[in-house]
């Protein structure tokens, strides 16, 4: 080699792989790799493609703790809650005071005198990160952190959000959480070719189970795509065509679209087959 003035020492940049050699890598291997992994695989690197803004639990659906409530009101939310951690704010979920705990309801309990101060006293500081933090980046943040939840925040400071570990392994493999909240499925296929779906579920979870390519033009959720397409909150009962797929709004509810029956369109499906 060295008569010839070729090296012969490994030159280790030339021998790295690019994100898209990557995919391609993976993609080629799929006859040799077992179907989940497979998936697995493609949705690590699919991780950095994508923010926390793109899997958030939207200010309007996070469910926490307002402390101006009263205390009756308080108790009652604190026994019938189905998360673990819950935000806790004062009249306003941009004013979060701290991240409670309900493993400390157990400690509360025992308190004699039970008030908001010592609800307050269980509380820890909030950890709040960009909407602009790539997945990937979220969760190496969280384990470095030994923290499973964060708020997300825009960048003048606003609430956008929450995420949590969980909705980021998620992203890799595929639900797998069992609780009561599982019952009420966002997206409920009716038998025929439609599905029925929540206005609040988001244009990148609609794609990864339905295996759709809905356009989102910067939307994050049905609700939002389709209001940017009416340009206007619509009645209930109106349909839109969605480049492929059509849209019919079931039901509208304090200006929010809050239930949609979709399908494939005639023209989509003949493109398919």
């Amino acid at each position: 080699m060295r008569l010839f003035r070729i090296s012969s020492e490994r030159n280790d940049h030339q021998q790295q792989l690019s994100a898209d050699e990557l995919r391609t890598v993976v993609h080629d291997s799929s006859q040799r790799i077992p179907l989940k992994r497979h998936g697995m695989l493609l949705n690590i690197l699919e991780l950095e493609k994508a923010t926390v803004n793109d899997i958030l639990v939207p200010r309007n659906d996070v469910i926490g703790l307002d402390i101006d409530d009263d205390m009756e009101e308080i108790l009652n939310q604190i026994a019938s809650s189905q998360h673990t951690r819950v935000p806790v704010y004062k009249k306003d979920i941009d004013n979060i005071i701290g991240m409670l705990h309900l493993r400390s309801t157990g400690r509360l309990l025992k308190v004699e005198n039970l008030n908001k101060a010592a609800i307050l006293r269980e509380t820890t500081e909030p950890y709040y990160i960009p909407e602009s933090t790539p997945l990937h980046t979220q969760l190496f943040n969280f384990q470095n952190k030994k923290l499973r939840i964060a708020i997300v925040v825009d960048e003048f400071g606003a609430v956008q959000g929450l995420v949590t570990l969980e909705d980021i392994l998620e992203e890799i493999v595929g639900e797998f959480t069992t609780d009561m909240a599982d019952a009420n499925k966002d997206i409920i296929d009716q038998g025929d070719g439609s599905y029925l779906i929540d206005g609040g579920t988001s244009i990148r979870e609609i794609n990864r189970v339905l295996d759709w390519n809905l356009g989102s033009s910067g939307a994050k959720t049905l609700n939002g795509l389709l209001t940017d397409k009416l340009q206007s909150i619509p009645d209930s009962s109106v349909g839109i065509d969605l480049n492929g797929y059509y849209a019919e709004i079931i039901q509208v509810q304090d200006n929010v679209i809050r239930r949609v029956k979709m399908r494939k369109s005639a023209r989509k499906k003949v493109a398919d087959s």
